[in-house]
């Protein structure tokens, strides 16, 4: 039997994370951690193995290099510096855009037949400058986009409604920025329409985008909910669970749009983005998310016009 495994580049917070979270999900037989620092991954990568004694399943963790991608069935690039306090996503792109032209100078040698990834801030963009960098299937590659925008969703639903997360159906599309949209008219809670609990739509809003800025105002970084979140995807193509997730992923007519990359409802399984769930919105909603859309299409052409590899 073929073994599992996931290279992730950039051992900082969040792709260490990824890795601590996929060793205690038995979806990986190994892990490993790849980083401009190679003694810092090799550390994180030893450290997290540590844990693994704790775990269920044997999952070997393992610093490594960039001829990695070669034979991986997922690799995650979750290079880039942290935000900081006041710091929106797109304020990233410039430092973003320079790390990721020395990464793919660093790939160019090797194939890439795995599915990627990526979680690098801005992330539709930099999901789509990758993609174009490495000339890669717009199926098997795509960015964490929305999901982390949906944990929080779910979680301001529940504090706001009494009803557990796992009974609260609804996605945060478009941008992971501060163009993201709520299409609330598909939200359920406990199989109850949204509109039924006399929720006011901007203050959800309004405190699912905040989430991110409540925790990097106060610590600095975040990390454990993408990590779980960018698992979460990795575990669904490891394991072929077809299951839906918010992804940002290149659109060619779906929702009327063409040239964007950016969050939508897609099933992804152990061939990556099986299929784009076209969901019904109202006008408002459609507007809303067309907007996100230009958003996006505009700092992706600021993001290949600034590179140097992005425009292939």
């Amino acid at each position: 039997m073929a073994k599992r495994k996931v290279t992730i580049i950039g051992a900082g917070h969040v792709g260490s994370h990824v890795a601590l979270s996929l060793t205690f999900g038995d979806a990986a037989d190994e892990i490993v951690l790849v980083d401009k620092d190679s003694r810092k991954a090799a550390a994180q990568a030893l450290d997290i193995f540590d844990a693994v004694s704790f775990a269920q399943h044997g999952t070997a963790v393992r610093g490594g290099d960039y001829s990695d991608v070669e034979d991986s069935d997922v690799v995650v690039i979750s290079i880039g510096m942290a935000r900081k306090p006041g710091q929106d996503r797109v304020q990233m792109l410039d430092d973003s855009i320079v790390m990721c032209d020395e990464l793919l100078d660093s790939l160019k040698p090797y194939k890439f037949p795995g599915i990627m990834i990526s979680i690098t801030n801005p992330c539709d963009v930099i999901a789509a400058y990758l993609r174009r960098g490495l000339g890669l299937d717009s199926r098997r590659s795509w960015g964490t986009g929305t999901l982390l925008d949906t944990a929080r969703l779910l979680r301001v639903l529940s504090a706001n409604t009494g009803v557990a997360r796992s009974s609260i159906q609804g996605f945060t599309l478009g941008e992971h920025g501060e163009s993201s949209m709520i299409p609330f008219s598909l939200v359920r809670i406990g199989g109850v329409p949204y509109c039924d609990f006399g929720l006011d739509d901007d203050e959800i809003l309004k405190e699912v985008r905040a989430g991110g800025w409540d925790i990097v105002n106060y610590k600095l970084c975040t990390e454990f909910g993408i990590g779980r979140a960018c698992a979460s995807m990795v575990e669904a193509i490891l394991r072929d669970e077809h299951k839906v997730f918010p992804a940002s992923v290149s659109l060619d007519g779906e929702y009327g749009e063409r040239d964007v990359q950016i969050g939508v409802p897609c099933v992804i399984g152990a061939d990556g983005i099986e299929k784009i769930i076209e969901v019904s919105m109202t006008d408002e909603e459609k507007s809303e998310f067309h907007n996100s859309c230009d958003v996006v299409r505009k700092n992706t052409s600021a993001a290949i016009s600034k590179g140097k590899r992005g425009v292939q």
